[in-house]
């Protein structure tokens, strides 16, 4: 069906008008919605001039430590801040300790960590597991002691 030219330029001043409207429309909202934002929000130069402190933060990552524990693993150094961490990783195996830190630290995967002790991916992965269970046992210990010490 063909349609005449006529009809086909009314059809398109329709859909520019209807183009039209809708900008409109969204104009409207767009204008409605920044002066809401306007009347809830506070200048910044405002809050600078009212408030007696500087609004800043200082990040203290690693002030409450002195001295990071560095553990080498395949040649690579992997530090840990943590000291009560540090001290339940020292309490493991060599191997479990090696295990963990290649795979939560260095990012090794269960096959990569199997490749490198010549096992397959199951087995690597029963070591990571066996290794966490006797991490978190340490880790318990770890806490447990520390309590002991802060009652006497």
């Amino acid at each position: 069906m063909s349609y005449s030219e006529d009809y086909k330029e009314r059809i398109e001043y329709m859909f520019a008008a209807f183009c039209k409207v809708v900008l409109r429309n969204a104009a409207f909202t767009a204008y409605r919605d920044f002066g809401r934002k306007q009347k809830r929000e506070v200048s910044l130069d405002y809050l600078m001039s009212e408030t007696p402190f500087e609004p800043f933060t200082m990040d203290s990552y690693f002030e409450k430590y002195d001295k990071p524990t560095v553990f080498v693993v395949q040649g690579q150094e992997v530090i840990v801040v943590s000291e009560r961490l540090a001290d339940a990783l020292c309490r493991l195996p060599e191997q479990r300790r090696v295990v963990l830190l290649m795979y939560f630290f260095l990012g090794y995967t269960d096959e990569k960590i199997g490749n490198v002790y010549g096992r397959n991916r199951s087995t690597a992965n029963y070591w990571k597991l066996a290794a966490l269970k006797q991490l978190r046992k340490e880790w318990e210990k770890g806490e447990h002691e520390e309590q002991e010490t802060n009652t006497l």
